[in-house]
C-alpha cells in the first residue's frame, strides 16, 4: 500500500494577511485549494492512504477534506494544535503511518510532478537502474526529489542518482521525499523539530538517493507567488 503524509500545519507568515483567516493549504490556485491539488495528484500516483497534520486554522482544512472519500482517498488527521515543524510533525504522526516506507510532501507546493509518476519522460531523471518509488534500497534512508529553482535557497547536489552535499551545481529539495520509518527514530513525538538537519546528516552518511525534476514546481510561499500562479494557465 502506498502511504503519504501531507504537511499542512504551517502558519504561512510570509503570506499574511491572506493566511490570517484562511490557512495556507486552502489558498486557491485556479479556483482549487492547494491541498486539493496535492490530494488529487497523490491519488493519481497511487497514494490513496493519506495522513495530514494541521495546526493553524486546521479545523478549516479538516472540514474541507473530511475523511477524503469525496477525493477517492482515505485521510487520517494528526492534530498538533501548535505546529511541530517538518520532522516533529512526521514523528508525531508515526502511529498513523503504518508502512515501513512512506512519502512526505508539503501542502504548499504546486507541481506537475505527479503527472510523471512511474514514467521516464523528459524532465524526470530517476535513479539509474531502479525504481525508488517501488521501494528504497536496503542501504538508503530516503529518496528525494530535487529541483533547479533559482528563486529559492539551495540544499544539495546530485551525482549519479545520489544526493550529496551542495557543490558547484546546487539544487533545492522539492519537499517531496520517500522516507524509511527509521529516519525519524531519533525525533521525539510532540516536540518541535525540522527535517533539514536530519536530511543533511543522512546525506553526509551517504544514505540518500535522489532525482532531478525539471517540470513545473512552485513553492507557494508568498502572496506574490500565489498571484503569479493564478495569472498563468500552465497547470
Amino acid at each position: 500500500m502506498r502511504q503519504a503524509m501531507i504537511l499542512a500545519a504551517g502558519r504561512g507568515e510570509r503570506m499574511r494577511p491572506l493566511t490570517d483567516h484562511i490557512p495556507k493549504p486552502l489558498q486557491c490556485v485556479h479556483g482549487k485549494p492547494l491541498i486539493v491539488w496535492q490530494i488529487e495528484g497523490l491519488r493519481a500516483a497511487g497514494f490513496t492512504d493519506l495522513v495530514i497534520n494541521h495546526a493553524w486554522l486546521g479545523e478549516q482544512i479538516e472540514a474541507l477534506v473530511g475523511d477524503g472519500a469525496r477525493f477517492g482517498v482515505r485521510v487520517r488527521w494528526s492534530r498538533e494544535g501548535v505546529a511541530l515543524g517538518t520532522a516533529g510533525g512526521v514523528a508525531t504522526a508515526l502511529h498513523l503511518l503504518t508502512e515501513p516506507e512512506f512519502l512526505v510532501v508539503s501542502a504548499d507546493i504546486f507541481t506537475g510532478f505527479w503527472g510523471f509518476w512511474g514514467q521516464t519522460p523528459p524532465g524526470v531523471r530517476p535513479l539509474p537502474g531502479s525504481d525508488p518509488w517501488g521501494g528504497l534500497t536496503p542501504s538508503d534512508d530516503a529518496h528525494l526529489v530535487l529541483v533547479d529553482e533559482p528563486s529559492v535557497k539551495t540544499d544539495f547536489s546530485l551525482q549519479d542518482g545520489r544526493v550529496i552535499p551542495a557543490g558547484q551545481k546546487a539544487l533545492t529539495y522539492g519537499n517531496i521525499g520517500l522516507f524509511r520509518r527509521s529516519f525519524f527514530a531519533t525525533t521525539e513525538p510532540g516536540k518541535t523539530a525540522e527535517l533539514g538537519p536530519l536530511l543533511h546528516q543522512a546525506v553526509a552518511r551517504g544514505t540518500v538517493s535522489g532525482e532531478l525534476f525539471t517540470g513545473q514546481w512552485v513553492n507557494v510561499g508568498s502572496a506574490d507567488d500565489l498571484a503569479h500562479l493564478n495569472g498563468t494557465h500552465n497547470f
